[in-house]
């Protein structure tokens, strides 16, 4: 088998965790900061899991 190539836009949106699940930003944090609530902006700094549906497409996108 050859080797899988990594996809390079994956790879720098998505990390793996140790147990093998996904981790992934929130978006709409960029600009326009201003008219969003406080709570909602450290929320959103935060990572989450990347969702059940979304997980196997993923894998397949960042191999290693």
């Amino acid at each position: 088998m050859p080797k899988l190539k990594t996809h390079k836009g994956a790879s720098k949106r998505f990390k793996k965790t140790a147990t093998g699940k996904v981790k992934r930003g929130h978006s709409f944090l960029r600009h326009i900061l201003t008219s969003k609530a406080k709570k909602r902006k450290r929320k959103l700094g935060s990572n989450v899991l990347v969702s059940d549906a979304d997980t196997p497409k993923v894998k397949r996108m960042i191999p290693y």
